[in-house]
């Protein structure tokens, strides 16, 4: 910062474990340090331990039921009336309180399994870290800047080994717009737009905002070029064959641009490859095009 002001953050020295590695993934104002495991093998063996559950309660339930089709009128009464097998329960019946207990049982267990299936489907959509980061973050995590001869996880015990698996991590930080130009830009032009106010742990810091900047600049530049330039050489090419050399050489180049640098569905990448040919199809049959033509002497 100007004259020699630091900032007091800075300045503060963080006991190296939890404090440190909190500080450090907090400290990352675009949120791309909120990296941490699934524990996925965990997660399954859960669902499989928690579906084993329902159906050994569903097995329970299905034998009171053939209990009650030959029990007495009373029993059946509670099988159809909800208030009567409430009634039933409450006043101790033994019949009747354990259908009870196994409905309270079925209802937690249910709820707790639909609940893990809503949370496993919404990480599920989260994409794993990628690698320039996590390079970054475990560069972190393993002190490597302290020289690799004394490098040493940030975290002791099992948690050492927490941020070995690529496969196994989870990045909280989703991008609304990742199109495979921006990809491109992060992984092999970051150096490009440095975050100035940014630094420490050895890591050189990129601006997202920079970066979309560029994208944009850049795709509203080519998407000029494809046009411009094309309407430009037909307008100054009359040969037919040409032309239509042209047209598909520009076409095929347009397409590819969409295609490779956009997140355009299929659909999208005909319908606009489509209007992009109609625009050149219909400027060289247009009176634009043969402007050359009408303007020359009659023999």
């Amino acid at each position: 910062m100007p004259n020699g002001i630091s900032d007091p953050e800075s300045r503060i020295q963080h006991l190296t474990g939890f404090p440190s590695l909190a500080h450090f993934v907090a400290s990352d104002r675009d949120r791309t340090t909120l990296l941490y495991k699934r524990f996925d093998e965990l997660a399954a063996r859960n669902l499989l331990y928690l579906q084993s559950e329902l159906a050994e309660l569903e097995a329970k339930q299905r034998a009171f039921d053939q209990q009650d089709l030959i029990a007495d009128l009373e029993t059946k009464q509670c099988a159809r009336n909800f208030a009567d097998f409430q009634k039933a329960a409450q006043a101790k019946h033994t019949i009747q309180e354990e259908r009870w207990q196994l409905m309270r049982e079925i209802r937690e267990k249910l709820k707790e399994y639909r609940e893990a299936l809503l949370f496993e489907s919404t990480l599920a959509t989260l994409p794993r870290p990628p690698k320039g980061v996590l390079r970054a973050f475990r560069s972190v995590f393993y002190n490597e800047s302290y020289g690799k001869s004394e490098a040493f996880p940030t975290l002791g015990g099992h948690s050492a080994g927490l941020y070995d698996d690529i496969d196994d991590l989870v990045a909280l930080r989703v991008h609304d717009d990742q199109d495979r130009l921006t990809i491109f830009a992060q992984k092999h032009l970051a150096f490009l737009f440095p975050d100035r106010k940014r630094s420490g742990n050895g890591i050189a810091y990129a601006s997202d905002r920079a970066i979309s900047s560029f994208v944009a600049w850049f795709s509203t530049f080519l998407a000029a070029l494809l046009l411009i330039g094309a309407i430009v050489v037909l307008y100054k090419v009359t040969s037919p064959n040409w032309r239509l050399g042209l047209i598909a050489t520009f076409t095929s180049l347009f397409a590819g641009s969409v295609g490779l640098l956009t997140n355009a569905r299929r659909a999208e990448l005909f319908a606009a490859t489509a209007a992009y040919a109609a625009v050149l199809v219909v400027f060289v049959s247009g009176d634009l095009g043969n402007s050359q033509s009408s303007t020359a002497p009659p023999g």
